[in-house]
């Protein structure tokens, strides 16, 4: 019989970082990004989820946003090094979690999503899992959601 899991997606404040010097430096020396390279944007930070257990099996997504604005989750399939490697967009997962609160929606209805995307993505994790200790996610906070108005994690069955 398994048991639930609940991991917290971690804000990566030092790969945001050298993220955001990799577009200032490119700023600065008037250069292009690399062909195919994905760029962090203002509005995006770096987030990770560290597996303690290996083999799991996804069960849903805990999303709560103060207020209104929309929050996307995308996945990096590959064990990422910017110290090395800069992000390509060929690295990117695919579907993407996408969470949102119109203006006008009630504070208690609860937060909107794209259902069969964020299963599929949930069951995605799960299998990457099997094979990493580590995940790396961009968060991309619009429309008025922050970092500071949103809470995510996830809850996977361990298998025992």
């Amino acid at each position: 019989m398994g048991s639930e899991m609940e991991l917290n997606f971690t804000e990566d404040l030092q790969l945001t970082e050298v993220m955001r010097l990799r577009v200032q430096s490119l700023q600065q020396k008037g250069q292009k990004r690399q062909d195919g390279e994905r760029l962090l944007l203002p509005h995006e930070s770096v987030y990770r989820l560290d597996f303690s257990d290996q083999d799991l099996t996804f069960c849903r997504w805990n999303v709560s946003l103060q207020g209104t604005g929309r929050f996307t989750v995308t996945g990096i399939c590959q064990l990422w090094t910017p110290d090395l490697t800069n992000l390509m967009t060929r690295q990117l997962l695919e579907p993407i979690g996408q969470f949102w609160r119109n203006a006008g929606d009630p504070e208690d209805s609860p937060i909107k999503c794209l259902e069969a995307d964020i299963q599929e993505f949930g069951e995605r994790i799960a299998e990457l899992a099997k094979v990493r200790k580590v995940m790396y996610f961009l968060f991309a906070f619009k429309e008025g959601s922050t970092k500071e108005k949103i809470s995510c994690t996830v809850t996977f069955n361990k298998n025992c």
